[in-house]
């Protein structure tokens, strides 16, 4: 594992422990050339999902993208970054309990959005105004009025 601070090759794992859903290993792991500490997590490989577009084009599964969107949904807010992972976790495993090869970004983004709306209102807003394309005032008004 190269050090993401001075891209040194040679780093120790300080501490590792399992994900509170026990999907993935979390390591902190120190830069034995400059000390810099990080955290790295490792996820068990399945077979690739593939998200069909509203274009209909296809494209793999990435759970950074679920996670990035997430971290804009959440700026600012009292969220830290292992919750967020956790959720994406969560997340990850409400995709694959629906036991299909492909699932529709549609259907992804509503997971995300059922997710979100548990951890934090302001976050699940602003996540539904950019997925949810609202067109108007009355539109934005009318989701609110369902929180």
């Amino acid at each position: 594992m190269n050090c993401p601070k001075c891209k040194h090759d040679d780093t120790r794992v300080v501490d590792s422990r399992s994900t509170q859903e026990g999907t993935a290993i979390r390591r902190r792991r120190e830069c034995l050339k400059c000390l810099y500490r990080f955290t790295t997590y490792e996820y068990v490989e399945s077979e690739a999902m593939m998200v069909i577009k509203t274009d209909q084009k296809r494209e793999t599964f990435n759970r950074d993208k679920i996670l990035k969107s997430m971290v804009i949904a959440c700026n600012k807010r009292p969220i830290s970054m292992e919750k967020l992972n956790t959720e994406v976790d969560k997340i990850i495993q409400d995709i694959n309990d629906l036991g299909q090869p492909e699932v529709t970004s549609k259907r992804v983004g509503e997971i995300v959005m059922k997710h979100l709306s548990a951890l934090d209102q302001v976050a699940y807003v602003r996540f539904a105004s950019v997925y949810r394309q609202f067109r108007d005032v009355d539109a934005f008004r009318a989701e609110l009025d369902k929180i």
